[in-house]
């Protein structure tokens, strides 16, 4: 089961910051230790996928209710970034908060394992190649999504992908995930 999360969530259910991980990829046994297994043996013994889901959701939601919060500052300023499909400014975003720059920054990044800007480099990333995978030119998304130019759109599509604006919609990573990518992949099956 694949499972994604929001940073806004992260650090409560998986129990440890995002930013504590520094990106490594960690087996979830490391994570929540001996309850690992328990959770696989239920998984195993439901004989339904919707009921699967519901297990999930259940153990999800038990973990991010008694899991550490974020500051609720830190959470508003993520929807924000959302919201705006990474169009948003940090210093703007600190001032909205009442906070310096540095504490947003400070606390963005322990909380959430990214700096502010980084999120909104991620964010408005998202937006663009969603955009660029439903068929629509570089050009106009370059314009629409806020970058400076077509040029500064292909650097980040490569950055992030390995793949050019052109090429992208055909990345076999794509084709994983048909709720986020539904243009693309095989039809998800329960």
């Amino acid at each position: 089961m694949q499972v994604r999360l929001s940073p806004v969530i992260a650090r409560a259910v998986l129990g440890v910051a995002p930013a504590d991980l520094d990106g490594a990829v960690v087996a979830l046994d490391d994570l929540w230790g001996r309850e690992v297994s328990r959770i696989r043996e239920r998984l195993g013994e439901v004989s339904s996928w919707q009921d699967r889901f519901a297990l999930l959701d259940a153990l999800l939601a038990r973990r991010h209710e008694t899991g550490p919060p974020v500051d609720p500052e830190v959470a508003w300023a993520w929807r924000r970034i959302v919201g705006s499909r990474g169009l948003a400014r940090v210093d703007g975003l600190a001032a909205e908060v009442g906070w310096s720059r540095k504490r947003l920054w400070s606390r963005f990044r322990s909380q959430l394992g990214l700096q502010p800007k980084r999120a909104v480099k991620l964010v408005r990333f998202d937006h663009a190649a969603h955009r660029l995978v439903a068929g629509e030119g570089a050009a106009r998304v370059a314009a629409d999504a806020g970058y400076t130019d077509q040029s500064h759109l292909h650097r980040d599509v490569v950055a992030f992908t390995g793949a050019t604006p052109a090429t992208v919609a055909g990345e076999p990573f794509l084709a994983v995930d048909d709720i986020a990518w539904p243009t693309q992949g095989t039809p998800a099956t329960p």
